[in-house]
């Protein structure tokens, strides 16, 4: 895949990040090295800072992974918040759940195991944050409902816009599978421009990411 920033930009602001802790720096270590999918640094710490920013009380994930992404929501959420994340691999939902409790924040972040078409219906809104990073092929038929679980002026951050990033070395790694998302992708991209319920803006960072505004 080429490269959506300039290595030397990408370098630069890398050497201005904050060094992670052990346990972040572990659990991303463990994601790539197991090809389980996980943001990039600065997609995650986005995250974080979106979910301060908004004062988040309630968010809701698509894709836990081992709970990268996660932890960093968690960490940005108040006193009371709550995370619930969404896994349709048992054995990554029960390394994300010890990763959370390592961290301090099982409290905070609670994973629920199985495909996100059937557990999104399970959940009741509405969550200040929705972190749409699951099977791309997903993005665009449950777009409606994770609109609707959004309170007004929430906020809906969708991961991997610019490329499939579920694709797992060994698995579906496949020419058509790749095409397959990218297609998904687009079309998800064209509805968020086009969706008169969202303000949208699409960001060249970590593996593209849109931040989408639910209208009043």
């Amino acid at each position: 895949m080429q490269r959506l920033v300039a290595d030397t930009v990408r370098d630069y602001l890398a050497g201005l990040a904050s060094p992670e802790d052990d346990v972040l720096a572990e659990v991303r270590r463990r994601s790539l090295a197991d090809g389980v999918p996980a943001p990039s640094r600065d997609t995650a710490w986005l995250l974080h800072v979106l979910t301060a920013a908004v004062q988040a009380a309630r968010v809701f994930e698509i894709g836990t992974g081992y709970g990268y992404s996660g932890m960093h929501v968690a960490r940005a959420l108040p006193a009371g918040g709550v995370l619930l994340t969404v896994e349709r691999h048992p054995a990554r939902a029960a390394l994300a759940k010890e990763h959370f409790e390592r961290a301090g924040l099982a409290a905070q972040a609670h994973v629920m195991v199985g495909p996100a078409t059937r557990l999104v219906h399970k959940v009741a809104g509405p969550f200040d944050v929705i972190v749409q990073d699951g099977d791309k092929a997903d993005y665009e038929p449950l777009l409606d409902h994770l609109i609707g679980l959004l309170r007004p002026r929430g906020v809906l951050v969708s991961d991997n816009i610019l490329w499939s990033g579920d694709v797992v070395p060994g698995s579906c790694d496949t020419p058509a599978h790749r095409q397959d998302s990218i297609d998904a992708i687009r079309r998800y991209n064209t509805r968020l421009a086009s969706d008169p319920r969202l303000d949208t803006v699409f960001l060249p960072v970590g593996d593209g990411v849109a931040v989408s505004v639910k209208r009043v």
